[in-house]
């Protein structure tokens, strides 16, 4: 994909950054891998918002993603890459050579009519392919990384992300994720050889409120143009600070960089690296 700019015929436009949308084949999705995606506008069973700032947004369907990548040793063919409303990342459009067709997350730099392949055994290390971490040399980029065995991809799957292997001892392989944190992960664990497609997605800029509210998006308040009873930010003559050693959610929690994994996790011993802290 690349980024394009537009005539600056508003203040919006003139900081707006849109996608070109040049590396799209096919515009219309699988109409039998979709299905119908429903709203709650941020509200749990009851009623009552959960989440601000949640409602609108355009229609949008489901696409329904193989994050498990179990078609195993069955070559497929990439039919068309394709744009998924519901991530960052493009999607590619999979006919196997059975007959059956399965979206996947698609890497970076993959073309139509390139054939990927899933298996648990040792296979070409190329983009797209599948298989076991334990199978993974050193410093090759991958993504799409399962948990569990078998549980399907859930780690290192937004645009441009990936995730690299530092080596595979005993029952688990090290794996370096994108923030910097290095965990064990269960080496018969399957990820997709290269990196998440649509790097350049950081550098969209909506530009415009408009555009927010397209993605869902309500307006949102600042803590400090509110009164006092309203939040822990608000009131003073003017601008002020925000008068507090951290900031405040509304309901008076720590906001804002404050720790919220709970201590003890059994998982806790499969962290070798705490990831990074990001330099503002």
């Amino acid at each position: 994909m690349g980024i394009k700019t537009v005539k600056p015929t508003t203040p919006g436009r003139r900081q707006a950054k849109f996608d070109d949308f040049s590396d799209i084949t096919k515009t219309s999705p699988e109409k039998r891998l979709t299905m119908k995606k429903t709203r709650s506008g941020g509200r749990n069973a009851q009623g009552k918002i959960t989440v601000r700032h949640r409602g609108g947004g355009a229609k949008r369907a489901i696409r329904i993603i193989d994050f498990k990548r179990d078609k195993f040793d069955i070559p497929a063919k990439v039919a068309s890459i394709e744009y998924d409303p519901n991530r960052g990342a493009r999607i590619a459009l999979l006919h196997y050579a059975d007959g059956e067709k399965r979206y996947i997350v698609s890497p970076s730099e993959l073309e139509v009519g390139e054939t990927v392949l899933s298996s648990q055994k040792l296979i070409e290390i190329k983009k797209g392919n599948a298989l076991q971490l334990q199978f993974i040399p050193a410093g090759i980029p991958i993504y799409n990384i399962e948990f569990n065995p078998g549980f399907g991809g859930k780690m290192v799957r937004g645009a441009g992300e990936s995730a690299m292997v530092m080596g595979v001892e005993g029952k688990y392989a090290q794996i370096k994720l994108p923030s910097g944190e290095i965990r064990l992960v269960r080496k018969e664990c399957m990820c997709t050889i290269g990196q998440a497609s649509n790097p350049d997605k950081r550098h969209i800029k909506l530009g415009s409120a408009g555009r927010k509210r397209h993605l869902g998006f309500r307006p949102t308040v600042r803590g400090s143009a509110m009164n006092p009873v309203d939040h822990p930010h608000g009131g003073g003559e003017g601008n002020q600070p925000i008068g507090l050693k951290k900031p405040k959610t509304p309901w008076g929690k720590t906001a804002l960089g404050a720790k919220t994994r709970k201590k003890g996790k059994s998982s806790d011993k499969m962290i070798l690296q705490r990831r990074k802290k990001k330099r503002k």
